[in-house]
């Protein structure tokens, strides 16, 4: 029985797989062009909060991870081999998540920051789009009037 994990570890591995699947699902949702600002930062907020998550549940990990450890020392060699590669496979998903995770928040923070300013330089340019029409519809000066055609030309 030394040589069994402990009730604790079943309940623990399942929460973890649980987590790792549903954050492995989230992750492989086709990223799509968006156009919104605010849809951008909920996706952010929503990726940040899947760190979190799996930070959470970094001391669940660690246990299993000791829990094998102190079971391969007591455990026949086959029974050992098992759970070591049961570990070893959910410690690759779980590297292979938290990478994604950092890449993806990294990538849409660049985004947002691009397209905020972006959005910024836009009614920058309709401003002074909407003061260059209001210039072209003034009336033009007399042909004699030199003094007002130098100061429409210096505008210009």
């Amino acid at each position: 029985f030394d040589s069994l994990p402990p009730a604790h570890y079943k309940e623990t591995m399942n929460t973890i797989l649980v987590l790792i699947q549903q954050s492995e699902t989230k992750l492989s949702v086709p990223q799509v062009a968006v156009a919104e600002y605010e849809i951008m930062e909920q996706r952010l907020r929503e990726l940040k909060d899947l760190q979190s998550s799996l930070q959470e549940q970094q001391k669940g990990l660690n246990y299993l991870s000791e829990t094998v450890e102190d079971m391969s020392r007591k455990a026949p060699a086959e029974v050992s081999q098992r759970y070591r590669s049961e570990i070893e496979v959910i410690l690759g998903r779980w590297k292979k998540l938290s990478a994604q995770l950092v890449e993806h928040c990294q990538k849409l923070e660049e985004l947002t920051t691009k397209f905020q300013r972006f959005q910024n330089d836009t009614k920058t340019l309709k401003k002074w789009m909407a003061e260059v029409g209001v210039f072209l519809k003034e009336e033009w000066p007399a042909l004699g009037d030199s003094e007002a055609l130098e100061k429409q030309l210096e505008q210009c």
